[in-house]
């Protein structure tokens, strides 16, 4: 390689990385001027850099002049060597694209294509499983509309008395009307995605229904057997001759077997109404566990039965003790509301609560024995959530003690008006204690429900308990306000 030639321009300086075009201009403009003249010449440092200039161009043409075909020979060989690797690389890439072609071709096409029966199957499984969902909400639907039916009194033949025919009615159909209910409801409850009753709510035919048939049907069938308790009487658990409160007619008395069937059908008839109620219970969700279950609609068709007594009750003492001739019956009418009580009571103990669909019911060998004592206590008989409702001991207690609280006031309002009625109970106070206490206990009659048939035919009614304490406090209720 030839020896560069000699230049006195500083090519390492201009090379340096740390050199500063400022800094060069500041020290050629002070090393071409006198610092003491006040005119700055700047001529003289700008025709030097122009020369500068000027013999770096010509060093530069020389260097290009004599290195030419050294310079076109290296890059020659660089642009067949680029060439090559391109040869190469385009083979390669034809090969990877044909491979792609074949990949897209063989897989991805394939996959899109069963990507697309996918989402086909997915949205025909959707649409049969909601159809599925209607279908099942439609038959249910038919099947409530039929056992309506069946809840619909009808004229049967009395097997040819001459007196008119009787309305009969199929108590059941409210158990199985219920139970239709709870399903619908179910259905009606999962609505998450995957559930059985997905996209129900979109579908108009059973909005329809839901607004047309079963709404209507539930308040149906829950007010029948609301009006169902609400008429219970001793009737529905004992009829006898000898039970001051039942006269159940001559035809009634004519045939025991007549009269033995006419009570067992009543008795039915209350527990397939108590147990409709039961099933039909509001339930925050589908699945609760059983020790949280409270029978809402129940414990309040029973309070509302009990507090309806306990007016009437309350009425009708405070009409007898505004007209004493008119105590007795008014007595007997309120013994005659605490027997019904009595009546109501010993059917619950009796009635074991239904098996609730909605309801998780643990066994013996995933829960503790204490657990499941519990759980077996309160599934004992559906009088224990009542009596947890009404925080008594027992329903004639409750009426007594309430009917006792609510009598005093009324007693005292007699005696503040003052008149014949304060004067004579004030002089028939004796009279009024024996009558009150004989009242108390007459109420507190059992009929022993639930005994065979020999056995109830063959008991009279007789008093279960001590009522003594009762008797105190209704007696005080009256005796204590007219000595005050």
């Amino acid at each position: 390689m030839a020896e560069p030639e000699p230049s006195y321009i500083d090519y390492e300086a201009f090379l340096d990385p740390s050199f500063s075009p400022t800094s060069f201009a500041n020290n050629l403009v002070t090393s071409t001027n006198n610092p003491s003249d006040t005119p700055l010449d700047l001529s003289t440092p700008l025709s030097r850099v122009l020369f500068d200039i000027q013999e770096i161009d010509t060093h530069i043409h020389n260097s290009t002049t004599k290195s030419a075909l050294p310079l076109l020979t290296h890059t020659r060989d660089q642009n067949d060597a680029g060439q090559r690797v391109l040869q190469a690389v385009e083979a390669q890439v034809a090969v990877l694209k044909e491979g792609y072609e074949r990949l897209e071709r063989d897989v991805l096409r394939k996959w899109e294509a069963a990507e697309e029966v996918r989402g086909a199957a997915e949205r025909s499984w959707a649409t049969v499983r909601l159809a599925r969902a209607v279908g099942r909400c439609l038959m249910l639907g038919r099947q409530l509309e039929g056992q309506l039916v069946e809840l619909t009194p009808r004229f049967v033949d009395n097997k040819g008395d001459e007196s008119a025919p009787l309305m009969r009615e199929d108590h059941r159909a409210l158990v199985r009307a219920s139970h239709t209910l709870l399903m619908l409801r179910r259905m009606f409850m999962t609505t998450a995605d995957g559930e059985e009753g997905y996209g129900l709510d979109r579908v108009r035919v059973i909005r329809t229904l839901r607004s047309d048939l079963i709404t209507p049907a539930e308040n149906s069938v829950k007010a029948r057997a609301q009006q169902i308790v609400n008429k219970f009487s001793l009737k529905a658990v004992f009829m006898d001759e000898e039970h001051p409160a039942v006269s159940p007619g001559p035809r009634a008395r004519s045939s025991g077997a007549t009269t033995y069937a006419q009570q067992e059908e009543l008795r039915a008839r209350v527990i397939s109404a108590i147990t409709a109620l039961y099933l039909l219970s509001p339930t925050p969700k589908s699945n609760i566990p059983v020790t949280s279950f409270s029978p809402e609609l129940l414990l309040a068709t029973l309070k509302g039965y009990i507090h309806t007594s306990l007016s009437a009750s309350l009425a009708a003492l405070t009409r007898g003790l505004s007209m004493l001739p008119s105590l007795d019956r008014a007595l007997l009418e309120v013994s005659t509301r605490c027997q019904h009580i009595v009546a109501l009571e010993g059917l619950l103990q009796t009635v074991k609560p239904p098996v609730h669909p909605f309801l998780i019911y643990p066994s013996s060998e995933q829960d503790g024995t204490e657990t499941q004592a519990a759980l077996d206590k309160k599934k004992s008989n559906l009088l224990r959530p009542v009596l947890q409702a009404l925080d008594t001991s027992s329903l004639p207690s409750y009426f007594w003690r309430s009917l006792a609280s609510s009598l005093s006031p009324a007693v005292q309002e007699i005696v503040s008006r003052g008149g014949v009625s304060a004067r004579t109970m004030r002089s028939n106070q004796d009279r009024l204690r024996e009558d009150i206490r004989a009242c108390v206990l007459r109420g507190s009659l059992s009929s022993s429900p639930g005994l065979k048939r020999e056995s109830m035919m063959s008991m009279a009614p007789k008093v279960v308990g001590n009522w003594e304490r009762e008797a105190a406090v209704m007696v005080s209720s009256v005796i204590g306000a007219l000595g005050r």
